[in-house]
């Protein structure tokens, strides 16, 4: 277990919590102590630091700017980063990856070639394969 050294802010006899936390994706669980002054950014830092080192996948990369911290005992909200992991009195989380806004642009990309992929004649050809092959020629 790693246990996070106590920043020069924090009291070396502070209180200490065994956190799980699950990434979405992931085998199982990541555990390690933590001192409850703890800022959830810190926290995430942390986790995504050990999930690297033990070579965990998917690869999730390394900015904490893309991922949020979820408390299933504080709700749907997502953690905030500058609350102290201590103050929601739950030692188990879920670590996810923020959802990437698409492009609209990209939307109509994506949609102008399904456009033309099934207006190349997909129904009709089959339509008049179909009638091909019930039309005999004697």
């Amino acid at each position: 277990m790693l246990l996070s050294k106590p920043k020069k802010s924090q009291n070396a006899n502070g209180k200490r919590l065994l956190i799980s936390i699950n990434v979405l994706g992931s085998a199982g669980p990541i555990r390690f102590v933590v001192y409850e002054e703890e800022l959830v950014a810190a926290v995430i830092d942390n986790v995504l630091k050990l999930y690297a080192r033990e070579g965990r996948l998917p690869v999730l990369g390394s900015d904490i700017s893309d991922f949020l911290l979820y408390s299933p005992q504080v709700g749907s909200d997502a953690l905030s980063q500058w609350a102290s992991i201590g103050s929601f009195g739950a030692r188990n989380f879920m670590l996810c990856k923020k959802p990437q806004p698409v492009k609209e642009a990209e939307n109509a990309g994506v949609a102008a070639s399904l456009v033309r992929k099934t207006s190349g004649g997909g129904w009709k050809n089959w339509f008049n394969k179909s009638l091909s092959m019930k039309v005999s020629s004697h």
